[in-house]
């Protein structure tokens, strides 16, 4: 997969988690007028539009440098690969996140779902690491 392939998939991943958080941003500004949705929306925006794929790039070269410590190496372009790909398909999770706490809010409920988020990206990252580290 090339590297603009790659970058595709993180910003689809990128505008997913965006919209996931939308209703949350919603439920926050009516609860507390002072800071309005826009300005909420806004900040997410530049957080995960911007800010998120550099943080991305960076978890993926550090496991590209740690992984040289292991009987197992995972080469940059691979270790970009797996992260972005997980970030992708836990993405729709995240939607029933957002809806989860704009409707209920904080909760069992949510901690749950944000539990199994969180467990199902890091299974899916680490299967597409221990993939790519076996093709090798």
């Amino acid at each position: 997969m090339s590297e603009a392939q790659k970058v595709v998939l993180l910003m689809l991943a990128m505008l997913i988690i965006l919209i996931a958080q939308a209703p949350g941003h919603s439920r926050a500004a009516t609860l507390n007028p002072s800071i309005p949705f826009e300005a909420r929306f806004g900040g997410a925006l530049l957080a995960v539009m911007f800010l998120m794929p550099l943080f991305a790039y960076a978890v993926s070269w550090l496991v590209a440098v740690l992984s040289r410590l292991t009987p197992w190496r995972i080469d940059g372009p691979d270790s970009r690969l797996a992260l972005f790909w997980a970030l992708l398909a836990v993405a729709p999770a995240m939607l029933l996140q957002g809806l989860v706490g704009a409707f209920v809010g904080p909760g069992p409920a949510l901690t749950m779902v944000q539990i199994i988020c969180g467990l199902g990206f890091l299974f899916i990252w680490g299967a597409g690491l221990s993939a790519l580290a076996r093709r090798k």
